[in-house]
């Protein structure tokens, strides 16, 4: 039941996208309010994450990932069942609240079950289900939205999630022998930083970035931020122990994770919505387009792991899967609406085969740098990495495209709906136009993002290497 959790999980990450046009039609709604629907999951499974893994290892691994489970289900019921978007939206953030303890007590379970190559081959396994749910969540997805609505699709989820939760109660319990409290400070300090950030990126577009409201949430956001980090210094019990941010090998491998986030999340949520209004996909054809990078996330974690425990260095691997990451996002530049799937193949195809690898040997070589105890910490900051990723690249790619919309065509509420799908009759060519520039340039930010990135995670794990070489 724990990986049929993570795959459940992982579907909804990557399904949610190709719904978007459909609520905004459905719920005449565009902008921000949209994106929300994807952004605010993210942001709650990047925010709570880290506070249910630090749970799980106190108050039990188990108890946390059925509860979790229920939340998950509540939240997607909610979403099925909500007529405004602001009901939707809400609806998404206790889905994702869900989603975070399912995917951090889920790995915390695994780590404490297994040691040696055999954790190795349980963490691909968990990669494997998460690239998985990520290669067929647009697809099946898109055929449920085709076939019966969006609505549908969400209650669907709701059910498998049910039982998921009532399999999980045949797990055996596990929790750390650690008896200090739950840092509710620091969880709480956590929360607000990131969602005080990611309100500043997503609405930023509508407000403007000079807005009062935007900057006094900017420098609040940054001061919830380093208070965080100076209460952990001082903690008990905390969120996130010092000692695994000052461990370089573990933070490099922990931005590997964060690097090859950034540079799937983008495309895989924005470019169904291109597809659809620049080829006139249906739902159902936009997610089995997206097979082009979600189905290399089905075979890589394993090839990965595999290549890793007969002696390839682990290091090699993951720089050469970061290597295709920023190619990929680099050349897809040259999307165009001519033929946009034609254009997005090789690039969708490099990016999807960097992220597998990623998925398959990044946990289980950041898992064996830590002490069993702090498995669950551990579990959940690199899931609370992954989802910050998510959240604020979606937030970033968003502002981007809406921005650069909004310059071309002097007119904010326009790209905003443009951004969202919704073309103009009549002016259909000139704002395509548009977005099919701003997806270019936001493109070239993501892949030097990547880029840069990348060379901080090699130096890291570099350094590890030969400090064991001269030991």
């Amino acid at each position: 039941m724990i990986l049929v959790g993570i795959l459940l999980v992982a579907m909804s990450i990557s399904g949610t996208a190709v719904a978007l046009p459909s609520i905004s039609r459905d719920l005449d709604v565009s902008g921000s309010l949209l994106h929300w629907v994807v952004a605010g999951y993210n942001l709650a499974f990047a925010a709570m994450t880290l506070v249910a893994g630090s749970a799980a290892d106190r108050i039990g691994r188990r108890r946390v990932f059925i509860a979790a489970a229920l939340i998950f289900v509540t939240g997607f019921l909610a979403t099925a069942l909500s007529q405004a978007i602001i009901i939707t939206d809400v609806a998404r953030i206790l889905s994702g609240v869900g989603a975070a303890g399912i995917m951090a007590a889920g790995g915390a379970i695994l780590a404490s079950s297994y040691d040696g190559a055999a954790r190795n081959r349980a963490f691909a396994l968990m990669g494997t289900m998460a690239g998985v749910g990520i290669a067929v969540g647009p697809t099946l997805s898109g055929l449920l939205i085709s076939a019966t609505g969006w609505r549908e699709s969400f209650a669907v989820f709701a059910v498998i999630g049910l039982l998921v939760a009532l399999g999980a109660t045949r797990t055996r319990e596990s929790r750390s022998t650690g008896t200090g409290p739950i840092d509710r400070m620091g969880s709480a300090l956590f929360v607000a930083a990131l969602t005080l950030l990611m309100f500043v990126l997503l609405e930023a577009p509508t407000f403007g970035w000079t807005h009062p409201l935007i900057l006094v949430t900017t420098v609040a956001g940054l001061v919830a931020l380093v208070w965080f980090g100076l209460s952990q210094r001082r903690s008990a019990a905390p969120v996130l122990a010092p000692f695994l941010i000052a461990n370089r090998a573990f933070l490099g491998w922990s931005l590997a994770t964060l690097t090859t986030s950034i540079g799937f999340l983008g495309v895989l949520v924005f470019l169904p919505t291109y597809l659809q209004a620049a080829a006139g996909l249906l739902p159902a054809a936009a997610g089995a387009a997206m097979l082009l990078l979600t189905a290399p996330v089905l075979i890589t974690p394993m090839a990965a792991v595999t290549l890793v425990n007969k002696g390839v260095p682990a290091r090699l691997v993951m720089m050469i899967a970061l290597a295709l990451v920023v190619a990929g996002n680099l050349w897809l530049m040259g999307l165009n609406a001519d033929n946009p799937v034609a254009a997005a193949a090789a690039p969708l195809l490099m990016i999807g085969l960097g992220m597998g690898a990623s998925f398959g040997i990044t946990d289980g070589q950041a898992m064996a740098l830590v002490p069993a105890d702090a498995s669950g910490m551990a579990a959940g900051f690199l899931n609370t990495l992954r989802g910050a990723a998510e959240a604020m690249v979606i937030a970033a790619f968003s502002a981007s495209l809406t921005g650069l919309l909004a310059a071309r065509l002097g007119d904010p509420t326009r790209a905003a709906e443009v951004g969202a799908g919704r073309l103009t009759s009549g002016a259909e060519s000139a704002e395509l136009d548009a977005f099919t520039w701003s997806w270019q340039l936001t493109q070239l930010g993501t892949g030097l993002l990547c880029l840069v990135l990348s060379i901080v995670v090699a130096v890291l794990i570099h350094s590890r290497a030969r400090s064991r070489h001269t030991a």
